[in-house]
């Protein structure tokens, strides 16, 4: 069965590329001179969008705050503040926004370098490390924006603000909205004597949590891609210890959010805005750089911007490949020519055995079908028992005659490559 999203086979029997042929001729100096070039030439534009994005979070971020917020003071008879939400202390920061920039993308992409000593991949690092930084900037140019625009008061405000109400009636009410609301206990930072403005801005633009937007749309990244290239959730039951690597980026991008939860850096509702920006962002990267999320069939293929994968015909040569796990098939290198019959996970691969991981793509969960076109299906592949509709039950492929072997029971199997 075909992926939800791409069920209508495309009539022509191959993907679409307006990539011209490579050339060969030539020294390998020459050869990867030409391939950089490509390189740049595909992806500059993009690239030239990152750093513009960049460079406009940063700029946004240097800009004054736009919204006017009013905070309550009011006092008891000893003159202490009675509302202590944002009366905490401050006590500076556990991880800094430049610190937890650098951990949102160096971690994950040295976890990306290392895993292509076996996946050995150059699209597939490519679409990863562009991914992540697509993600990580533009969460952080989503958040920036909100922060100037809504913004909201961080726990410690008042102790930056160190607030004088006796301003409000010596000049300081410019606009009009200090002591207004119930019982007149609203104020704006007019009444603030701190003289920095720097940090005062920082107080006032606590909403989203820009640490947790950065961690998420990092680590749930990384997250989708080591899913992916570990296929946790396939077609096989996966070892335990990948189940726990995986959950490691989850556990980084909460410890690092949470604990600004500790220093009163932030609201609760702040970093659980910013776990959905960072969440949703990732999730639209890897889709837009990756042929699927959660379809473990294609979610661990890179797709390329001068080529269309086919999800009806598959790309064999991609199918098996650019994965970490080695187990049932998957990331063996393909071999004998194009297979048919089979597919990935079922079983060990084996020269001129005609399994084709895309084949199995385009079928679901049999190994029984029409064979790719152009190709003539072996002899006594077309007979096979009755079920009703003259179609073996569903999940179930029976072996070639040819390659099936007696158990001494009266029953024949397969090998295993043909068995779901």
């Amino acid at each position: 069965m075909l992926p939800f999203h791409r069920r209508e086979a495309r009539a022509e029997p191959g993907p679409v590329t307006t990539e011209k042929a490579p050339r060969t001729e030539g020294t390998k100096f020459q050869r990867l001179k030409r391939f950089v070039i490509s390189w740049i030439v595909l992806s500059w534009k993009d690239i030239l969008t990152l750093a513009i994005t960049g460079i406009a979070s940063l700029a946004i971020y240097q800009t004054p705050y736009a919204a006017t917020r009013n905070f309550p003071i009011t006092f008891d008879a000893s003159g202490d503040i009675v509302y202590p939400q944002f009366a905490y202390p401050s006590r500076g920061w556990i991880i800094s926004p430049s610190l937890s920039g650098v951990l949102d993308t160096v971690i994950p992409i040295g976890i990306m370098a290392l895993a292509q000593i076996r996946i050995r991949s150059f699209w597939d690092f490519n679409n990863a490390v562009l991914g992540l930084l697509y993600s990580v900037i533009l969460g952080s140019l989503f958040q920036v924006i909100i922060k100037q625009l809504i913004g909201g008061f961080r726990p410690y405000f008042l102790e930056i603000c160190q607030p004088d109400i006796s301003l409000a009636s010596s000049g300081h009410n410019t606009t009009g909205l200090n002591g207004v609301g119930f019982h007149q206990i609203m104020y704006t930072v007019e009444v603030c004597t701190n003289p920095d403005k720097g940090a005062l801005k920082n107080a006032m633009t606590s909403f989203p949590s820009g640490h947790a937007t950065t961690a998420f749309a990092g680590y749930i990244f990384l997250f989708l891609w080591m899913n992916a290239k570990l296929k946790v959730w396939s077609n096989f039951q996966a070892s335990y210890y990948w189940v726990a690597a995986l959950l490691a980026p989850l556990l980084g991008a909460t410890l690092m959010a949470a604990c600004l939860t500790i220093d009163q850096a932030h609201n609760w509702y702040d970093i659980c805005a910013g776990v959905v920006i960072g969440t949703v962002v990732a999730f639209m990267v890897y889709r837009l750089n990756y042929a699927a999320i959660w379809d473990w069939r294609y979610n661990h293929i890179p797709l390329r911007k001068n080529r269309v994968f086919d999800y009806a015909f598959g790309a064999p040569e991609v199918m098996e490949r650019a994965v970490f796990v080695k187990k049932l098939g998957w990331g063996k290198k393909r071999r004998g020519g194009r297979r048919w019959g089979g597919g990935v996970g079922k079983g060990k691969a084996r020269v001129g055995s005609n399994a084709s991981s895309a084949t199995y793509a385009r079928n679901g969960s049999t190994s029984m079908d029409v064979p790719p076109q152009g190709q003539v299906m072996p002899q006594g592949h077309g007979a096979m028992p009755h079920h009703g509709h003259g179609m073996p039950p569903q999940g179930v492929a029976y072996p070639e005659p040819t390659t099936a072997r007696h158990n001494g029971g009266g029953q024949y199997y397969g090998r295993g490559e043909n068995m779901v």
